[in-house]
């Protein structure tokens, strides 16, 4: 399987949305709702004002697998609003958003791609510090992907309704 990355746009809206419902689809399955629920995310109008609002923000990617789109994220300057609790890195940062995957690639390395082609942007940029934030109750699944891809545990926080998420940095 081939992998390549691209700069996505508002054309591929529709299918970041897919691939955040297909990740939703796939925890419901486990039994593992306690991360975004039980609804596709395309129908929650706040969501979808997320994806639109960072990708007007940053820069979003799009990872293709044999040239399908199969994997995103947004990488901008700043995280969102909602850690503005959390104390500033003080320094320049980029920070990723919304990095899901079609499930049907997973374990294909599309994820991983992603990660580390936010990395080698944020290095182009001339900024050292890549951060990310992620759900981090359940097993703890999610934030050991983002330590096997070279991030280290930062600040913990919770959100609204005991959400419990997880801040993670990578130098670069």
């Amino acid at each position: 399987m081939r992998i390549t990355i691209r700069e996505g746009g508002p054309d591929d809206i529709p299918a970041i949305l897919g691939m955040l419902d297909s990740c939703v689809e796939w925890l419901v399955g486990q039994g593992r709702t306690e991360q975004w629920g039980t609804t596709p995310l395309s129908e929650r109008e706040k969501t979808v004002e997320s994806v639109v609002r960072y990708m007007d923000e940053g820069v979003t990617y799009i990872a293709e697998a044999d040239g399908v789109p199969a994997a995103t994220l947004t990488l901008t300057d700043a995280p969102g609003a909602y850690l503005a609790h959390l104390p500033a890195p003080g320094e320049p940062e980029r920070y990723i958003h919304w990095l899901a995957s079609d499930r049907r690639f997973k374990g294909h390395g599309v994820g991983s791609a992603l990660l580390a082609h936010a990395a080698e942007e944020t290095r182009r940029a001339g900024v050292s510090l890549l951060r990310v934030d992620c759900y981090a109750g359940a097993d703890g699944k999610l934030v050991r992907y983002y330590e096997s891809n070279g991030f280290t545990r930062t600040d913990t926080y919770t959100a609204s309704d005991d959400w419990p998420g997880q801040v993670l940095a990578r130098r670069v």
